[in-house]
């Protein structure tokens, strides 16, 4: 009767003890809430990935969200299973235990649907990797090299080269003052001089390093492309939507591995061709204006879907 007595008690401090911490985590949960994904950047308390805007970033989101629903599904089945049987074969219901070591039904289930799971997730995934690794023809390439630690990027048919080095907060507060929006100029996310490419066109990314590995990532692409010295390594991607979006070296670099990002503007062809123009002709003033004009007239755009509810 002691030992029994103690078994309940114990049995009630772990069952309190379970609840009390399920409560606590949900409640938790509950409090943080999640916020709003970002677009090009990330969001304060973000769950989840910045926005895609690329048809490979739509498919990597839809992937993901497919696997979670099945990982779900099983986490579910397995939770309720369990339950089951701890009510139904506890030593209250099951006095005498059962003696059966083998069930061939049940061997067979759990190896054959495991193996129709793992069927289900490697179709969908490997048609992605094919998508991602069969390069339409380009409008556009953009070859990213990586320095310890800053990018260059290169457009070998424009004849241009761009250097990109993090701003300093003084040079942001500059950048600010001379009519940036501030949202377009986030700290340790926005460089010196922006990449510009046009929207809607199919542009071949080529990465390359001098020194050592990096890797060249931009979420809302859906792009994450090593940097590899003596090496070439191939992306591509289509923006669907105008926007500035940034990324960063995403392989441990070094001691400013966490001060080197990369910012992609995404413009209007003629917008773009106007600025190769004064790359080209090394007319640094006008490089500027043209890239504070598309910078407020996204944020004049983004003012005007605010009003309509977009």
């Amino acid at each position: 009767m002691v030992n029994g007595s103690l078994r309940e008690r114990m049995r009630a401090r772990v069952r309190a003890a379970v609840l009390g911490a399920l409560s606590a985590g949900l409640g938790s949960l509950a409090a943080v809430g999640p916020a709003a994904a970002g677009t090009g950047q990330p969001s304060p308390k973000q769950m989840g990935f910045q926005t895609a805007v690329t048809p490979v970033a739509h498919d990597i989101h839809w992937l993901h969200d497919y696997v979670n629903i099945i990982i779900f599904a099983i986490t579910v089945f397995v939770l309720v299973l369990m339950l089951y049987v701890m009510w139904r074969f506890s030593e209250k219901r099951n006095p005498v235990p059962s003696r059966t070591t083998h069930n061939t039904t049940i061997e067979v289930l759990w190896t054959v649907l495991p193996v129709f799971v793992l069927v289900a997730i490697a179709i969908p995934s490997f048609k992605l990797l094919f998508f991602q690794y069969s390069y339409p023809p380009p409008d556009l390439v953009v070859k990213a090299i990586g320095h310890a630690w800053n990018w260059t990027h290169e457009m070998p048919d424009k004849g241009i080269s761009v250097d990109s080095v993090i701003l300093r907060d003084n040079e942001r507060a500059e950048e600010i003052k001379a009519g940036m929006p501030a949202d377009q100029v986030p700290r340790n996310l926005a460089v010196d001089n922006e990449v510009l490419v046009p929207v809607n066109k199919v542009v071949h990314l080529l990465a390359t390093s001098t020194d050592v590995i990096h890797a060249w990532t931009i979420p809302s692409f859906g792009s994450k492309l090593d940097a590899v010295p003596g090496r070439i390594t191939a992306s591509w991607f289509k923006v669907e939507k105008e926007g500035i979006y940034f990324g960063q070296c995403s392989e441990l670099c070094g001691k400013d591995h966490a001060f080197m990002p990369i910012a992609i503007r995404v413009v209007k062809e003629a917008v773009f061709e106007e600025w190769v123009a004064a790359v080209k002709a090394r007319d640094k003033r006008k490089v500027k204006e043209i890239v504070r004009k598309a910078a407020n007239e996204l944020a004049a755009a983004k003012v005007a879907d605010a009003g309509r509810g977009k």
